[in-house]
């Protein structure tokens, strides 16, 4: 709609008009204001609340939950569930096994520190480099290693790596490869001072990485993370999470690369103010 500007003698014009069209004018232009403001409350439109956030499983159908008594206890379960696609319910497979974790207990891992706010239900401490603790929160599982040769590990679907002489998992934090299983040759300099020489630890004889604070690293937020053979019942770990050697054998051969498997690693006490969230199953004794 426009609208004509007035000329020169418009007051002149204005004069000649009847009361009655002087009324009748000041009436539309009332309503052209109510009008033009439903208009503009018509066009408000307000934004659609957000849809909620997937969740972290939403992909997995292969779920590895690791719980503890607290999150300064040393000891816990470990149990397995399936489900046959993203949309229907998990199922156990199999019995719980005992797993021993950090010789300082859980703490939130990176990507988690929302569940950490002291004062908070979930409140617990933040890993960090050092602290002796296994992070807690979801973390994919995507690689096996072992001291064999790959053609004798063919029973393992996840992707395998041999441990050698020079197989190191960097945790110098001030290392452009913080963070990393990497071999010591295949790298132009070597520009760490602290690494775990794997080969030499016996508890690596096989083991699966956890895929923990990896993309990219946070430094000083923890590094380093496994699942790997126990050195018993009443053994800790400095922050990986390990179980007999058997189990872990069951563990590795059950591990399929297409189910995206998945870790939650928590203490029971927080499991069920997070289940409904993240979509876990029943916790079942």
């Amino acid at each position: 709609m426009s609208v004509r500007r007035p000329e020169r003698n418009a007051p002149q014009v204005r004069e000649a008009l009847t009361p009655s069209l002087i009324v009748r004018v000041a009436i539309t232009r009332c309503t052209l204001l109510v009008l033009a403001t439903a208009f503009v409350a018509a066009c408000h439109v307000t934004p659609a609340p957000a849809p909620p956030a997937p969740s972290p499983l939403a992909g997995a159908t292969q779920l590895v939950l690791v719980t503890t008594t607290g999150w300064d206890s040393t000891t816990g379960e470990l149990r397995r569930f399936v489900r046959d696609d993203i949309h229907s319910s998990w199922r156990r497979d199999g019995a719980a096994v005992p797993i021993v974790v950090g010789r300082t207990g859980l703490a939130w891992g990176i990507g988690f520190d929302q569940f950490a706010i002291p004062g908070t239900p979930t409140a617990g401490p933040r890993k960090i480099e050092g602290d002796g603790r296994s992070p807690a929160g979801i973390f994919p599982l995507d690689t096996a290693f072992g001291f064999s040769p790959a053609d004798s590990m063919r029973w393992v679907r996840l992707p395998y790596v041999q441990l050698t002489s020079t197989t190191e998992c960097v945790d110098d934090t001030a290392s452009v490869h913080y963070n990393t299983v990497i071999n010591r040759d295949a790298v132009p300099r070597v520009d760490w001072q602290s690494a775990e020489h794997m080969r030499k630890v016996a508890q690596y004889r096989l083991g699966v990485i956890v895929g923990y604070n990896a993309s990219p690293p946070v430094k000083a937020r923890g590094s380093c993370i496994f699942f790997h053979i126990w050195a018993g019942p009443r053994s800790t770990t400095v922050g990986c999470t390990a179980l007999d050697a058997r189990e872990l054998e069951r563990l590795m051969a059950w591990l399929e690369p297409r189910a995206r498997p998945t870790v939650v690693q928590v203490p029971a006490a927080v499991y069920p103010l997070v289940r409904g969230k993240w979509g876990l199953p029943a916790l079942d004794r």
